[in-house]
């Protein structure tokens, strides 16, 4: 019994001290990363006043333009920012935070921080820093003017000695000997409350509950004063078999950067100033949490980019639900580790904002925001304010299993290198008309229009020039079957909708008064829905072939129909052909990134069944150039990007590491391959970064995830992009809407196009297949409705095609006043009865229009 027993604790041993490696190593391959430990933080000279304003005690003016002037308190790094057009006031930390009752600790001390930062240890482990507790308190904070603005830089904790510095155990005869007998009786009594005998193994054992404040002092002070050294420390823990290493000082180096810029305050962290220890990787970074904090007697509301948009209104209560955390961008696949089925919508814009009674605040995620997270609350859970603002991730964990004779254990494997961008934040201060949320809507639109980040808005429709609204229509080509001859089980490819039969469902359409038709045709290459990955492309026999592709793009030029095929370049949905250990990403376990699809039944991800892999960012550049060339002979005028601008995922790949901000970078330089090609891009998403491209968006986000602690459902992201980028949300007859009144009404509500998924085969043909979901997609039981439904929206559309959406109420519950570009207006009504809005009556489900039109 021996033996064993040996060689389980040998194992044990060594994979602890790979633990420590992981992260050791981790960390030393992000070079230039460790902290100078030679910055001094001397006191110097104090900034210059570059102006002075009585209506700003206790801070010094130093800088200010035609629009802003920003403060700053030099002994605790806050800022102030005065909003010159209407003289409100946005600090970066509540001015009445010391008699905040609700706050205490850590909490308390977080209203006085700028930045905060949570690192990992060895075992992976969170704890957190913030440079009011960890800087300011130590003094070790400076502030220099340069030539943009003010630097400020900071230190985060000290090299002083910790509950680390001492062993976690210690044999009993050589802790009385060497530590007891050196005590007075005082000394005694702290050492016992420091360490716990353990009479079944004979030794003591350190109490890192006990080593806290005094009592980790007073411990200290009596092991320095016992003589205990660094070479005391390695022998207790090669005694003991403690996996327990020396520490690093556990200091973190970090600078912001202010600057004013028009009406914006930039907010920038250098990447370059970010420097963390090796053993103690940095995961996130949050910025300015407090700035234009709302009290707990405030008015107001957040804006979250929860999908279409959200409000949180100030104070609302519900402090028993979690607070608002969302990704921009979505979950990376990579980092995906949880089969549990979670449906919300997606961050697709990286903003966030608070609208107060005396103006509002936007905050535009400018760099860094593919790693970014938007954080918000309300008073009552941690303190009494209201507050919203972003984090940022550095470094990812993930979890590396060792599996030995039946002993399994699980380490955190760490990110090597930190992303290389820096973090900027842009802060724009509204007011009057503008603090809402249209206001804050229009102001995005117009900064993404300066910056290229919107399309040339396209010509919009008037009373006396009407365009007609778009209908989008998704038709299934082929899917892969599971066929038996002999009892031996093959994979066929099934024909649901063929090119012929797609023209024929045209033409029906057409004859029904369906107009400006937008086709996204899927499944017609490489073997299907679920196709092959794209370094070529051979349209598939079973629908036409290439003959038959090139008829349907005649037809659809001729009848000025808009073609779209579809393509996925992010995931290999079948891995023949597909190299998964050389062309998939990697997680940070070093296994390739496998997607499995959602069970709806099961609420999870189902792995019975083939999953896809995510494709390597390195990798999507060939399959763009291959989709490119082979596509080109046919014409189409459009393709479908199924996910490109809809996911964002990186590959950890030891050595050949590709994060999210480089992933990013390489999805729009595809983007800007493929409109080289005059190609118009119709994509599902549409994620910020790829609106420059687009002509269309499917599955455009025309809801949020209507979490407990929100309160509003906006139209945000419509406002953003109508009148540039033409949009439609999920197929009527494969979404949550059961009434199609509802649909129509959201569809007049927030501008977006109808959209149906079709097939021409009967539903039975997709019965026991993998895509069973399509039970209810054949086009014959779906057209009429969907004409009735065009000819009802087009009517009132038309007037307004291109145009913006430039105002959105909402006048009673149920109730919502949608306002366009053009002066007209469309009141809808949601309810089961009828209702007075505006003085005129609105039947139940239905709606009226009104307004000048221009």
């Amino acid at each position: 019994m021996r033996k064993p027993l040996i060689m389980l604790l040998s194992i044990l041993f060594s994979m602890s001290v790979l633990a420590g490696c992981s992260a050791s190593s981790s960390g030393s391959q992000a070079s230039g990363h460790e902290p100078n430990l030679e910055v001094s933080f001397t006191e110097g000279s104090a900034l210059k006043s570059a102006f002075t304003d009585s209506g700003v005690s206790g801070m010094t003016g130093v800088l200010e333009n035609a629009q802003l002037r920003l403060f700053m308190d030099e002994a605790t790094g806050g800022i102030a920012v005065k909003n010159l057009s209407d003289g409100t006031l946005w600090y970066s930390n509540p001015l009445d935070r010391e008699a905040d009752a609700k706050a205490s600790g850590d909490n308390k001390d977080l209203l006085s921080a700028q930045l905060k930062l949570d690192f990992y240890n060895n075992l992976g482990q969170v704890s957190s820093v913030n440079s009011y507790t960890d800087s300011v308190a130590h003094k070790q904070m400076k502030l220099e003017l340069t030539p943009e603005g003010v630097k400020v830089f900071y230190q985060f904790g000290t090299t002083a000695a910790t509950a680390e510095d001492l062993p976690m155990k210690m044999g009993k005869e050589r802790f009385e000997e060497k530590i007891m007998s050196k005590m007075d009786k005082t000394g005694q009594r702290t050492m016992k409350i420091a360490y716990t005998f353990d009479e079944e193994n004979g030794v003591y054992t350190r109490n890192d509950e006990a080593l806290k404040g005094l009592q980790l002092e007073r411990t200290l002070k009596g092991f320095e004063k016992a003589g205990y050294t660094e070479e005391d420390l390695q022998q207790d823990i090669a005694e003991n078999n403690l996996s327990q290493t020396k520490p690093a000082p556990r200091i973190f180096q970090l600078a912001i950067e202010y600057a004013l810029d028009g009406d914006q305050l930039v907010v920038k962290v250098p990447a370059a100033d970010i420097r963390y220890p090796a053993d103690y990787p940095v995961n996130d970074i949050s910025l300015l949490s407090f700035l234009g904090a709302g009290g707990s007697k405030d008015s107001g509301s957040i804006l979250v980019p929860d999908g279409s948009g959200a409000l949180i209104h100030f104070n609302n209560g519900k402090t028993r639900y979690p607070a608002y955390k969302q990704a921009v961008y979505g979950v990376d696949g990579t980092m995906e580790t949880t089969d549990a089925y979670a449906q919300q919508q997606e961050v697709k814009l990286p903003v966030f904002g608070l609208i107060r009674e005396e103006g509002a605040m936007l905050g535009i995620i400018e760099q860094g925001a593919s790693l970014a997270t938007i954080n918000a609350d309300t008073s009552g859970r941690l303190n009494g304010y209201n507050y919203v603002y972003p984090s940022f991730t550095l470094i990812a964990k993930g979890d590396l299993t060792l599996t030995s004779s039946d002993q399994n254990r699980t380490l955190p494997k760490f990110q090597q290198e930190p992303p290389k961008t820096d973090y900027v934040v842009r802060y724009a201060f509204l007011s009057g008309a503008e603090a809402s949320y249209p206001g804050m809507a229009r102001y995005y639109q117009s900064y993404l229009a300066e910056h290229g980040g919107l399309p040339e808005a396209q010509p919009a429709a008037s009373a006396e020039a009407p365009v007609n609204t778009p209908f989008y229509l998704e038709l299934v080509g082929g899917i892969t079957k599971t066929k038996h001859v002999l009892g031996i089980p093959y994979q066929s490819l099934e024909a649901l909708t063929t090119f012929e039969e797609a023209q024929s469902i045209l033409e029906q359409m057409k004859q029904r008064g369906i107009d400006h038709i937008k086709l996204k045709y899927a499944g017609w290459f490489n073997r299907g829905l679920d196709h092959k990955v794209p370094d070529r492309l051979s349209v598939d026999q079973a629908v036409g072939g290439s003959k038959g592709l090139n008829r349907l793009a005649a037809y659809a030029k001729e009848q000025d129909i808009q073609l779209f095929p579809d393509v996925a370049l992010l995931r290999a949905n079948q891995t023949s052909g597909f190299r998964i250990n050389q062309k998939a990403s990697r997680m940070l376990s070093e296994i390739p990134a496998a997607v499995y699809p959602y069970n709806m039944a099961l609420n999870r991800r189902d792995r019975s069944f083939t999953p896809a892999y995510i494709i390597s960012p390195s990798r999507v550049g060939g399959y763009v150039d291959a989709t490119l060339k082979e596509i080109a002979p046919f014409q189409t005028g459009g393709i479908s990007l199924r996910d490109m601008a809809d996911q964002l995922n990186s590959d950890f790949r030891k050595n050949q590491e590709i994060d999210r901000s480089a992933s990013e970078q390489i999805s729009v330089q595809s983007l800007e391959k493929i409109t080289g090609q005059s190609l118009r891009i119709l994509a599902d998403g549409g994620n910020a970064y790829a609106l420059p491209y687009l002509s269309d968006i499917t599955d455009a986000p025309v809801s949020s995830s209507r979490f407990k602690l929100e309160d509003e459902e906006i139209p945000f992201y419509p406002m953003v992009v109508r009148g540039y980028v033409n949009y439609t949300g999920k197929p009527f007859n494969l979404s949550t809407f059961t009434n199609p009144r509802q649909y129509i009404l959201k569809s007049l509500e927030y501008g977006s196009g109808l959209y149906y998924e079709w097939m021409y085969a009967p539903n039975y043909k997709v019965k026991d297949t993998d895509f069973d979901n399509l039970y209810a997609v054949n086009y014959e039981q779906w057209i009429n409705q969907a004409a009735d439904m065009y000819t009802e929206v087009n009517t009132v559309m038309k007037n307004v095609q291109n145009q913006r959406l430039t105002g959105h109420e909402k006048l009673a519950d149920g109730v919502y006043k949608s306002t366009y570009g053009n002066g007209m207006s469309v009141i809808v009504n949601y309810n089961k009865t009828a209702v007075l809005a505006e003085g005129r009556t609105v039947e139940a489900e239905s709606y009226i229009t009104g307004g000048e039109q221009s």
